[in-house]
């Protein structure tokens, strides 16, 4: 496959995962956008919608096959933020004060079938990670400036 194709399906597969992300979050282009794939709370893939000001992550869960939403995407926020923590396989837990559980990974690429397709494509997000990675660590640091609540 040649360079253009493959950019072209890159491209594609973006599209797909921000009109999945869209059409339950109108965010006008305010989220940076990565595709996790998840390892508990959702065993299928996510894009997660994610933004410095106000701070916020949005687990939006993928069905695999037709790049659609899968349930309902959750935004977690300061005010329903349970606990954020960086786990041992290079991956990130996060949970709401409803007892939601997600941990995940965000890759530097990732590969999706192109629905009703079935070729596969090979998503670049080697830059989306890395700026992931320093919202996460944006995000724990904001955590642990917090003022805690005295019982």
């Amino acid at each position: 496959m040649d360079t253009a194709q493959e950019d072209s399906e890159d491209a594609e597969l973006k599209a797909l995962l921000r009109i999945a992300f869209e059409s339950q979050i109108p965010n006008f282009g305010s989220y940076n956008l990565v595709l996790a794939t998840g390892t508990s709370g959702s065993s299928a893939p996510a894009v997660i919608g994610y933004r410095r000001e106000p701070i916020e992550v949005v687990l939006a869960p993928l069905n695999p096959i037709s790049l659609t939403p899968k349930s309902a995407a959750i935004e977690i926020n300061i005010t329903n933020l349970s606990h954020l923590a960086l786990v041992n396989d290079g991956g990130y837990e996060i949970g709401t004060s409803t007892g939601r559980v997600f941990r995940f990974k965000v890759p530097a690429s990732a590969s999706l079938d192109l629905p009703d397709t079935g070729h596969r494509v090979l998503l670049d997000q080697d830059v989306d990670s890395l700026d992931f990675t320093e919202f996460m660590d944006l995000f724990m640091d904001t955590l642990d400036r917090a003022p805690r609540d005295m019982p």
